[in-house]
């Protein structure tokens, strides 16, 4: 059976896929991970001191798709770019992509300031500034902060060409990817080989991730014992309304400002995140969004996106799409004012979200780094929001990075479905079906197909058929656009 199900063909000869048969619950990877989470928190409560100990799995398992996310992206960025042709639309879509991370960025960082303000979370706590509490964070975050403009843009490039790959620098990553895929189009037919050889090899990497998520639900269970063992059902404390008002403003992030969106590019919100549920509650488990990044390829592939345009937009917005870290981020510092007495004046909270939207390009989509994030932040305006404050959040910040994850994982998605759509590159029909019959895409069996077939769908016919998918005749017309196993066969732009 194939990755999106079996095909149904109408008398007309047009193909269109039909759900796969249903699998049991117990086969799906959200069922194992909803188990492992529960798990987690039982152990955790029942046994608080052993349950401190198991981060090491939560840790093992990010460390496991650390080892190919730099590599996959290497491999995706080139292969989208130069299979968009030429150069200048390459560029175009570049600029499309970076026009819109800075747009969702200003108005994640925003809307942060404004719930901050509004609901005062930090007002009234009385609680004493340590810094030896977060003494790894605030010397991680001085040397961070105390970079300029130039010493920001000197970091953009490697110091070698495999320095980027060895120290896990995704920025630097996409730049040497840029530059190879530049090459590589300027070389017209003689770059083709080279091109064919990055794609076999991101489906390679696609290969090692499909077998890294089976280790999935242990991850889940790690961090969730972990965090329910070491600070208890009870550290909420005084600190509760503050993360209630970061998920509140997330919340509000998604179905106001991403929520336009969808509207503008006539894409169902809430279809899509039903959609992509398998990945939320993986990135629930881990917090971590890099730990679904194959799999949101795949499905915003099969959902009618070009596959150009998800090899170039995805890994990007890893990088530069960071909506729950900008929303973490200026209710972060605005807090930590509140609770240390501090009155910020608008125009320096405007002058921090200004700073923020350049330190939050290239938080990579890791635990923890919206934390160090914030701090460097902090560090640049260390006279006026005392930096010693990001000891505050440290014990909470784990409870936080789940939100965050969230939410840029979410985020990332729905730009790529509008960038696909201004593009001209989004299959309207393709994505309403696949919404409408999510168990019609399996992005485990399309990581599988790429692994074995070098393509999430073999080639034949229209629809580009994979092979084994039965095929019968209907007597009801099916729409043109028909859903392919992950993005073989051409596109019928409608956007």
């Amino acid at each position: 059976m194939g990755a999106l199900g079996r095909l149904r063909r109408s008398k007309s000869g047009e193909e269109i896929a039909r759900p796969a048969n249903r699998k049991r619950i117990y086969q799906h990877l959200y069922f194992w991970v909803l188990v492992a989470i529960a798990l987690g928190v039982a152990f955790g409560i029942a046994f608080p001191e052993q349950a401190a100990g198991m981060k090491w799995l939560a840790d093992l398992f990010i460390k496991l798709v650390k080892v190919v996310i730099a590599p996959t992206i290497f491999c995706t960025v080139v292969v989208g770019i130069a299979n968009l042709g030429n150069l200048a639309k390459a560029g175009g879509l570049a600029l499309k992509a970076v026009v819109y991370f800075n747009v969702t960025t200003v108005f994640a960082l925003g809307i942060g300031l404004v719930t901050v303000n509004l609901m005062r979370p930090g007002q009234g706590l009385d609680v004493d500034l340590d810094p030896d509490a977060a003494a790894g964070t605030i010397a991680e975050a001085e040397e961070a902060g105390g970079e300029g403009m130039t010493d920001f843009f000197l970091n953009l490039v490697p110091d070698s060409f495999f320095s980027s790959f060895v120290e896990g620098q995704l920025i630097q990553v996409l730049v040497v990817a840029i530059l190879v895929a530049c090459a590589l189009a300027m070389m017209g037919e003689r770059g083709k080989p080279a091109v064919r050889a990055l794609d076999t090899m991101s489906h390679i990497m696609f290969g090692v991730i499909k077998i890294v998520m089976y280790a999935a639900p242990l991850g889940a269970f790690g961090g969730m014992a972990f965090t329910i063992g070491e600070y208890g059902g009870q550290i909420l404390g005084n600190l509760v309304y503050f993360m209630l008002s970061f998920y509140v403003t997330c919340l509000l992030f998604l179905f106001l400002v991403l929520g336009a969106v969808c509207w503008m590019c006539k894409i169902n919100i809430f279809k899509y995140i039903r959609y992509i549920r398998d990945e939320l509650l993986i990135v629930l488990g881990t917090s971590s969004s890099e730990s679904v990044l194959p799999r949101m390829m795949a499905k915003m592939e099969a959902a009618g996106a070009k596959k150009s345009v998800v090899g170039l937009v995805i890994p990007t917005g890893y990088s530069f799409n960071l909506d729950g870290t900008a929303v973490y981020m200026s209710m972060g510092a605005i807090f930590i004012a509140q609770v240390t007495g501090v009155d910020v004046p608008l125009w320096t909270q405007i002058g921090l979200l200004m700073f923020m939207l350049l330190s939050s390009n290239g938080a990579a989509g890791v635990s923890g780094a919206g934390l160090v994030t914030l701090a460097a932040s902090l560090a640049a305006f260390d006279d006026v929001i005392p930096l010693a404050g990001i000891a505050l959040i440290v014990g909470i910040d784990r409870f936080m990075s789940e939100g965050r994850a969230l939410t840029n994982l979410t985020g990332n998605g729905i730009g790529t479905l509008a960038i696909a759509h201004w593009n001209g590159d989004l299959d309207h029909e393709r994505m309403r079906y696949v919404f409408d019959n999510p168990g019609s895409v399996d992005p485990e069996e399309m990581l599988r197909a790429d692994a074995g077939h070098g393509g999430a769908g073999a080639q034949g016919g229209p629809a580009g058929t994979a092979e084994g998918v039965e095929v019968e005749e209907v007597d009801a017309p099916v729409p043109a656009a028909a859903p392919s196993g992950g993005g073989s066969a051409e596109r019928h732009p409608s956007g």
